[in-house]
């Protein structure tokens, strides 16, 4: 068949670079849009199905939902007593703020605490004032502030949303920025070229670019949800994923090229050949494993799964597309000043892994057994990860002024003031649903709400033959005993006759948030590895390597998950993690691990056909430990980008994937995998082709396990 011609090879690059610039250009701002379209309501991203999930619902014909309260706190400077004149004109100050744009209704008068020393009020606003949420809550503390001889806090629901948008403000370009020039300087410093990194980071932001735009017009639609968890994740995860999968196929152009001594075209379509069916099952097994979030009863779990998937697929399309063209336009020029010799394998640094594969090779028993020692007893400390949610206090890892003004808070007043328990009952069992609710080990008073809105302040408001009950809690709204007190509370009120009762509440969201996350990953963790499991055996041809593989990575997922619960204690403080945190953790590190062994496994098998299952192992490890790792570090730093933005929850992501995602490289897929494939032998493969000691159609016999392995650096 003869070839075409060279001006018709290259004008399919050319198209392909002029589409992706047209991309860049015309969707690029929408990376910095899509925070237009993000909500950081955390009402908004509660369990479906959760009993305090219908309390919200239910509240809604009291007008209750419509409200974020904004608690005011007053206090002496000197910490002493607050008098009856500072208190009479704190009420004044607060009664300005009545029909102040963004204040719902009257706000309440100030309230002494018990011990004399503190004033409060509560201030209801709009949840839907986006961007002037903090000009309002600054117009509640200048009016706060005109109280003479006082120290004035905000506190609650709307200031703690304040500090959530202030943590993600500008996180478009910061995040953007702190993970592209660690991208670029690590790939600087590996591959010493200095166009192939500009070229991968290009790739990246036009990938990124295209999937920011997908989703911004999918969420303007009201398709899929996000909020600044998921936009932050979704950087991150393009661009990792897209320099991971850049890097794969850069290194086996290099290598097709050298064969073919600069032989563009050919050099692209072997490197494809050889590297698209890899790079499609690693993305495979992270969109499908992030669409199985889809499953989860949680609001921000579902919404991670679409968003993330799409960024994926944009990843992938700009890996075999974008990449393509612009390497066969330049060549050689490519990598310069380095230039593809023959002897090349694409990955660098050969000496490191001839040893690491002789090591192998010469004592694999030892080295799996060592290895898999040091796993398990890293993973030994997995259950001491407590994820019961994060305290308010340790939501921001800054010093937040919600978080003070809270302290302060529960420092005057019970525990749960400004954040009660809400009862929703039939109106004429109001009083033996109260009256039951105060008797509750944990309650310090439960108030009918009235027709102004306040609890107490006339007969209460009946809606529909309901009420509402306002339940303040001892202890903080945030912590184990409050949680424990609303599932004593529930038992009580549920067993009162005809009241048909349910409890809701900040404390209810959270205790009904973890149990649900716990549900989810019963559910969703078997569904990724069954998903993970089934790419791999289409992929290898074989089941008993995919259960090998997936065992391996679910072995470092629970070591990464052992350390990462001694170093959130004793490192950063925290005394728990997020109840997300396990299940993210899980998606992330199965699915991105699985990836690195896709890389080794398919170059194994592909050597393995030509050269025997020994040799195919050492031949692989060889040919792919520099790229590889060089992917697991640029994917670790820039995962751990998150960590610019100060939210406990963020730094635990961050960390938990960057360590796994090292731990992995460096030690399950550089050591663990190569050494049991190597001391396995052919069964590893099983049932295979090469599982019955051939090497596929060409019928050469596999060698045999003592045999010395000849030039298995050669690629």
């Amino acid at each position: 068949m003869p070839r075409p011609p060279r001006w018709a090879a290259r004008l399919l690059p050319l198209v392909l670079l002029v589409l992706w610039l047209a991309v860049g250009g015309g969707l690029g701002p929408y990376a910095g849009k899509l925070g237009e379209v993000a909500t950081n309501d955390q009402a908004a991203f509660l369990p479906r199905s959760a009993e305090s999930t219908r309390v919200i619902e239910a509240q809604r014909a009291f007008r209750q939902d419509g409200t974020l309260p904004a608690l005011v706190v007053w206090t002496s400077p000197g910490g002493g007593p607050v008098g009856p004149e500072t208190r009479s004109a704190a009420t004044r100050a607060l009664a300005t703020l009545t029909g102040r744009p963004g204040v719902v209704g009257t706000p309440t008068p100030a309230l002494p605490s018990e011990d004399g020393e503190a004033l409060r009020g509560v201030v209801q606003l709009r949840p839907d004032l986006g961007e002037e949420l903090t000009p309002t809550l600054g117009a509640i503390d200048r009016a706060a502030s005109t109280v003479p001889g006082t120290t004035v806090w905000l506190a609650g629901p709307a200031a703690t949303q304040a500090d959530l948008s202030d943590a993600f403000a500008g996180i478009d370009g910061l995040l953007l920025a702190v993970a592209l020039v660690t991208v670029l300087l690590i790939l600087l410093l590996v591959y010493r070229s200095v166009l192939l990194p500009l070229i991968i980071i290009v790739g990246a932001v036009l990938a990124l670019a295209l999937a920011c735009a997908v989703v911004y017009v999918l969420a303007d639609h009201d398709v899929v949800r996000v909020d600044g968890q998921v936009q932050g994740i979704l950087s991150i995860l393009v661009i990792g994923a897209a320099t991971d999968y850049a890097l794969l196929l850069a290194a086996r152009y290099r290598e097709e090229l050298a064969r073919r001594d600069g032989e563009r075209v050919p050099a692209m379509r072997a490197a494809l050949r050889r590297s698209a069916g890899p790079v499609t099952a690693s993305a495979a097994t992270v969109a499908l494993g992030l669409l199985a979030l889809l499953f989860s009863d949680l609001t921000n779990n579902r919404a991670l799964g679409p968003v993330g998937a799409i960024g994926i697929v944009c990843a992938v399309l700009s890996t075999l597309t974008f990449l393509p063209a612009v390497l066969v336009l330049l060549g050689r020029a490519a990598y310069w000043p380095a230039r593809p010799r023959p002897s090349e394998s694409g990955s660098g640094g050969h000496g490191i892994w001839r040893r690491v594969a002789a090591l192998v090779d010469r004592a694999p028993r030892k080295v799996w057994a060592v290895t898999l020692a040091g796993l398990l007893a890293c993973a030994a400390f997995a259950p001491v990860l407590e994820s019961k949610g994060v305290p308010l206090d340790e939501i921001f890892v800054n010093d937040a002024p919600s978080v003070a003004a809270q302290e302060t808070l529960g420092r005057h007043f019970p525990g749960g003031a400004g954040n009660p328990a809400v009862v929703i009952a039939d109106a004429a069992a109001a009083a033996r649903v109260t009256s039951v609710a105060e008797r509750v080990e944990g309650v310090d008073s439960a108030v009918a709400v009235t027709a102004s809105g306040r609890p107490g302040a006339g007969a209460p408001l009946v809606v529909d033959g309901r009420v509402r009950i306002d339940v303040t809690l001892t202890d903080a709204a945030d912590s184990d005993a409050a949680e424990a007190a609303v599932v004593r509370l529930r038992a009580s009120v549920h067993a009162v006759p005809g009241a048909d009762a349910v409890v809701g509440g900040y404390t209810a969201q959270r205790y009904d948030t973890r149990r649900t996350a716990e549900r989810d990953r019963r559910l969703i963790v078997p569904v990724v590895l069954a998903v993970i499991l089934a790419i791999l055996v289409g992929l290898l041809r074989s089941v008993l390597m995919p259960l090998l593989l997936v065992a391996t990575v679910a072995l470092n997922f629970l070591a990464t998950l052992g350390v990462s619960a001694l170093v959130f204690r004793h490192v950063f403080g925290f005394s728990g993690a997020d109840s997300s945190v396990p299940l993210y953790g899980f998606v992330f590190l199965v699915a991105l691990g699985v990836d690195y062994n896709i890389f080794l496994m398919s170059r194994v098998r592909e050597e393995s056909l030509t050269h025997g299952v020994r040799e195919g192992v050492l031949r692989g490890l060889t040919a792919t430990g520099g790229v590889i790792t060089s992917a697991g570090v640029v994917l670790a730093a820039t995962f751990a980008a998150l960590g610019v933005i100060p939210l406990a929850f963020l730094v635990q992501i961050a960390f938990i994937v960057a360590f796994g995602v090292l731990l992995d490289t460096l030690v399950v897929r550089s050591l663990l995998v190569p050494a049991l494939v190597r001391d396995l032998g052919p069964v590893a493969w099983w049932p295979g082709a090469l599982s019955r000691g051939t090497t596929g159609p060409v019928g050469v016999a596999s060698p045999e396990r003592g045999a010395s392995p000849k030039n298995a650096s050669a690629p």
